[in-house]
């Protein structure tokens, strides 16, 4: 196993350790979404389009709004919109009016999205395991609750600071 700066030719040691594991964060992540990349577009499908799909699936019949996917993406999507469109367009969800409301559209998964989704269990599993499985429970625990602490100042803080543009867990440091 080689480190980071050896992978990426670097000759000295990084300045910080925050840089260093944020970078190492950053290439897994890459190389992970470029596998699954591959698996969703076989399907006609994205990573967002997926998660979209999975969030449809588990809302049912009462299906969700545009805020309420665009709370529930793992990655948000910045147009969520543009993105349910796009999944309409190729008959993978329908989107209706509220009769009550006419400003509140509902999307709801179709029978194809189902099928898609439902395609995507064994293989999904499958990527996730050949990925991973070479850690033990106990080392994926330690992993998730270590990238859920990282993510925690940034997850908890909703304003920015104004003087640097940084969430302001973080101009807090």
């Amino acid at each position: 196993m080689s480190s980071l700066r050896e992978q990426i030719g670097k000759r000295h040691d990084f300045d910080l350790p925050e840089e260093e594991a944020y970078l190492n964060v950053i290439r897994t992540a890459a190389l992970f979404a470029c596998e699954f990349n591959r698996l969703f577009k076989a399907h006609g499908l994205g990573e967002s389009g997926y998660n979209v799909l999975r969030i449809l699936r588990a809302a049912g019949d009462e299906g969700r709004t545009w805020t309420a996917i665009h709370e529930d993406l793992v990655v948000p999507a910045p147009d969520v919109t543009r993105l349910v469109a796009r999944l309409e367009r190729d008959g993978f969800v329908t989107r209706t009016r509220s009769s009550e409301d006419r400003r509140v559209v509902r999307v709801r998964i179709s029978r194809k999205g189902l099928d898609a989704v439902t395609a995507l269990e064994g293989p999904t599993r499958k990527l996730h395991k050949a990925m991973l499985g070479h850690l033990s429970p106990e080392q994926l625990q330690g992993l998730s609750r270590a990238l859920e602490q990282a993510r925690d100042p940034l997850e908890t803080a909703n304003e920015f600071s104004e003087s640097n543009g940084l969430p302001a867990a973080a101009a807090r440091r």
